[in-house]
């Protein structure tokens, strides 16, 4: 991947879940790759989210100081979320009629010059905002 391209929390999650098998190797490379690209990219949100999934939601839970490790570590990949990109995510709720979690994960990758979601809980296929939504799993 070439583009700036923005990682949902199921991606992060995935890369660490020792469970997912099929879709941890393929969450491995796409993150490795975006490493070696300098081009990946996330919020807060999905940092929160990646936290409390992989410490609370998964079937061998992550001890929390490595969760805590890997938040660290992909904090670098971080934009800030403001309220400017809460009240985009209003407008994109409305407008792509999706949830509101969904819409500021759209805003945040807007705001980072993002052309790709990574996501396996958005529609694959879709364009919101001009940003290609992308299902690696599928």
């Amino acid at each position: 991947m070439t583009a700036k391209t923005f990682v949902d929390s199921n991606i992060l999650i995935y890369a660490h879940d020792l469970a997912a098998k099929e879709k941890r190797l393929t969450a491995e490379a796409l993150l490795s790759e975006l490493w070696a690209n300098r081009n990946g990219v996330l919020s807060p949100q999905v940092l929160q989210e990646f936290y409390v999934n992989a410490t609370r939601k998964l079937s061998k839970p992550l001890p929390r100081a490595d969760a805590r490790l890997i938040v660290e570590k992909y904090a670098l990949w971080c934009i800030d979320t403001t309220a400017a990109e809460v009240q985009m995510a209003f407008r994109i709720e409305d407008e792509a009629r999706i949830n509101f979690w969904d819409a500021l994960i759209c805003a945040s990758a807007l705001k980072s010059g993002a052309k790709v979601i990574l996501s396996e809980d958005m529609n694959a296929g879709q364009s919101i905002a001009g940003i290609q939504i992308e299902n690696p799993f599928l």
